[in-house]
């Protein structure tokens, strides 16, 4: 990578945001997408191994706090590079190791390079992008992403369902193509430096609580969708991996056509108000699920829940606004961490609650998603540095 200021018209942060934003989509998305079906057609998982998986996944989120440390040794930019190559690896050499302990192994080295990669390519979003910019962009890329995942997933079921491939050669193909975006990167952009010097050392500041407090709960949500909701359309309504991959072609053509204007939305009326609407959403989904029983209705909510994430980026925004420059490295990695605690124990314990009851896992969502909205409410409508919650509405 380049040392030198960029010379080329495209050789610029946002373009470099944007194909980093397409090369997640082409694998983690892969990874997802195939998962339930390799694990239950090839290594006979139950839903208590299903759940020690992901949260295996999640350790090295839950250690997302220990990019700051390597900031240290290593420009954000050369890392953001280096944690796509150990995703786009983890991910080709998947379908290799159809096991437990084989999908563990793999599962962790995909999943330090896909946290380290969130962790870094959120600092530097907020850093490179004025806080005007900030909502519309990142939506922006977010659609620039679904429209990555809709070629995807266009592409998995053909091979799957036309080609009839086995799940390795899928794996390998979407991280090989991964892989080779990623030198691209790596050899085509200069190394951009950043408005404002990063802090290199561990950041927590009490103004930021309702911050932390938000990324918690979405930590903890969205463990309910990535980990339950894929698994009840398999186990219980029976889709197959092409199925699977038609429902994500789905989400993603809608936050292709829609992202970047709720990102414009967030921008006209503030984060409070889009967070407040997505909770009451989610709340209703999460019941929903818990009681469906027809597949084309659970895949309807499937398509509505993953919608709602799109607003989830007013957190980020509504943290952008309230921050010192300064802090957006450092707070970048501790947030993940936060974001990480439950979702390290959420699959594990729930997974053994599925056992039991699946609908009571999304009814734990729904009252998840119940308290995320009391803490929306105490979001300011014009957050900035020293207006960053209202007073407790409990208190």
């Amino acid at each position: 990578m380049k040392t030198t200021s960029h010379k080329k018209p495209w050789q610029t942060p946002q373009t470099f945001l944007i194909l980093i934003s397409i090369i997640v989509p082409i694998a983690f998305a892969s990874w997802q997408a195939l998962l339930n079906n390799f694990v239950i057609e090839k290594a006979a998982f139950t839903g208590a191994d299903i759940g020690i998986l992901q949260s295996v996944r999640e350790i090295p989120g839950f250690l997302a706090f220990t990019a700051v440390f390597m900031l240290l040794f290593i420009k954000e930019q050369k890392f953001i590079v280096l944690s796509l190559a150990m995703l786009a690896t983890g991910v080709a050499i998947t379908g290799f190791f159809p096991s437990f302990a084989g999908l563990l192994c793999t599962t962790l080295l995909m999943s330090v390079g896909f946290h380290y990669f969130e962790t870094l390519k959120q600092s530097l979003s907020l850093q490179w992008l004025s806080k005007d910019q900030a909502p519309e962009v990142l939506g922006k890329l977010i659609s620039i992403g679904a429209l990555a995942s809709l070629i995807t997933y266009a592409c998995l079921w053909v091979l799957l369902e036309q080609l009839a491939l086995d799940f390795k050669w899928v794996y390998l193909i979407a991280g090989a193509v991964s892989l080779s975006l990623v030198i691209f990167i790596w050899l085509g952009f200069p190394t951009f430096e950043a408005k404002t010097a990063q802090h290199k050392k561990l950041i927590l500041r009490k103004r930021y609580w309702l911050y932390y407090a938000l990324t918690f709960m979405s930590g903890a949500r969205r463990q309910i969708f990535t980990v339950f909701a894929g698994f009840l359309m398999v186990e219980k309504f029976g889709y197959s991996a092409a199925d699977i991959a038609l429902l994500f072609l789905i989400n993603h053509l809608f936050n292709w056509l829609f992202a970047k204007k709720i990102g414009q939305l967030i921008g006209k009326v503030g984060e409070r108000k889009a967070l407040i609407f997505e909770y009451i959403g989610l709340i209703l989904v999460f019941v929903s699920y818990a009681f469906v029983e027809s597949a084309q209705w659970a895949a309807g909510l499937y398509v509505i829940d993953h919608l709602f994430f799109a607003l989830a980026l007013a957190i980020k925004t509504y943290f952008q606004k309230i921050a010192d420059p300064a802090d957006i490295a450092s707070t970048a990695g501790v947030a993940f961490t936060i974001n990480h605690i439950a979702a390290v124990v959420i699959p594990v314990g729930f997974g053994l609650l599925w056992l039991v009851s699946p609908a009571s896992v999304f009814i734990a969502g729904a009252l998840m998603a119940g308290l995320s909205l009391i803490l929306a409410f105490n979001i300011p409508s014009q957050p900035e540095q020293g207006n960053e919650v209202i007073k407790l509405r409990w208190a």
